[in-house]
């Protein structure tokens, strides 16, 4: 736990945290903030810069509540050979947020009842996150494939039909409630 003038500030897995602080150790920290040996992510929220060299952050530190999903998601299931430019996260549709300069973040906006929909906790690069499950993963390619590129969608879709863990039944029922299991099951006729 980092000290600070020989107190210890209070951590969460390398990020301190406002409310595990004193107003003291407050103080201090913004002082470091702005002597360079602390970043600021957030209001509240502080970094060392080591922390900040993984490039996986504890995303309910940033972003509390939210679900890692898309581009984000695609890439934690190995779907997709792209490289997210950000973290991709879904957050309620009436939610505001005041996002840091790094890591940059992309946010989506999602209604309750979705955005709780065909999540799951997963480890990604030592942080526990929520991230959308493999299904729902593949499906919301195919909901927004006029966005993301037909070409993304069809080397997503075929990468987890290669896969040995896919569970088409779940699937087609994700498909049927996200209203694309017309699409899904067009593309599942014609092979892609």
């Amino acid at each position: 736990m980092p000290k600070y003038d020989g107190k210890e500030i209070g951590n969460t897995e390398g990020f301190m945290v406002r409310e595990n602080m004193s107003a003291y150790q407050y103080h201090q920290a913004l002082q470091k903030v702005q002597s360079g040996e602390l970043l600021r992510l957030r209001p509240g929220v502080f970094a060392e810069p080591a922390t900040l060299a993984d490039t996986m952050l504890d995303i309910d530190v940033l972003v509390p509540g939210g679900v890692l999903c898309m581009y984000s998601a695609w890439e934690h299931y190995e779907l997709t050979t792209q490289i997210p430019s950000a973290f991709c996260i879904a957050i309620p549709r009436k939610r505001k947020l005041v996002l840091p300069e790094f890591p940059p973040v992309t946010l989506y906006y999602w209604s309750d009842h979705l955005l709780e929909f065909g999540t799951t906790t997963a480890e990604v690069h030592g942080h526990k996150v929520r991230v959308t499950d493999l299904e729902r993963s593949v499906c919301d390619a195919i909901k927004y494939r006029n966005k993301i590129g037909l070409d993304v969608c069809a080397e997503i879709l075929k990468a987890y039909l290669h896969r040995t863990d896919r569970n088409i039944a779940k699937l087609i029922e994700y498909a049927k409630k996200l209203r694309v299991a017309a699409t899904l099951k067009t593309y599942l006729e014609i092979g892609i």
